[in-house]
């Protein structure tokens, strides 16, 4: 199982970290590792002082494939919630501005939560809401609208590059609004209204 993540495929999330715009979808990748465990807290790293969240919408592929046309991307992807990508911000700059791979900040263990998955309606694919909530207070907000590459262009450009297998997990970018967490808080993340996790820090 592969965690694929898409970075800036929202323009106001681009805009404020004073990215560019992409021209084509910006990929990376987490290792099965990363991926946090159900019910169980999260425990602060060691090497950050400032861990962020990335609330995502998170789809889960349900059928192998290489070379997808864009035509034929649905058919590759049945159920969907949302996630974390967890992000060490200090570490990836420290990073970035050597001109060094960033996996460290993004690829660490617990740093991909997961929420429940549910059966796709391909009907609201496009008119779909999610938020994500940080102790009970409303702090990101996304709409499937907003996507600068939509996920059919996704699952046909990675597919270019990766394999896609059964049960692999595709993180599809974050909206504006991220921001830090510290030890005890809680993050709660939704999809058109429903509950998908409650995650808790330690």
């Amino acid at each position: 199982m592969k965690i694929i993540c898409i970075g800036r495929n929202y323009a106001e999330h681009a805009k404020e970290l004073n990215n560019p715009l992409p021209t084509e979808p910006v990929i990376f990748l987490k290792p099965k590792s990363a991926l946090a465990r159900p019910g169980l807290p999260i425990h602060y790293p060691e090497f950050t002082d400032n861990l962020q969240y990335e609330c995502e919408v998170v789809l889960r592929i349900s059928k192998n494939g290489r070379q997808i046309p864009q035509k034929y991307a649905r058919q590759y992807f049945d159920h969907w919630t949302v996630g974390i990508d967890f992000t060490a911000r200090d570490l990836q700059n420290r990073l970035k501005e050597q001109g060094l791979p960033w996996e460290m900040a993004k690829a660490f263990d617990d740093s991909a939560v997961v929420g429940n998955f549910v059966p796709i309606d391909h009907n609201t694919l496009y008119s779909s809401s999610f938020s994500l909530s940080l102790n009970h207070e409303t702090v990101q907000r996304g709409h499937t609208s907003d996507l600068i590459f939509s996920f059919e262009q996704l699952v046909s450009y990675i597919s270019k590059f990766f394999t896609l297998q059964i049960g692999d997990l595709v993180f599809t970018g974050t909206p504006k609004g991220v921001g830090p967490v510290l030890p005890y808080d809680v993050l709660e993340g939704y999809l058109n209204h429903e509950k998908m996790f409650q995650v808790e820090m330690r």
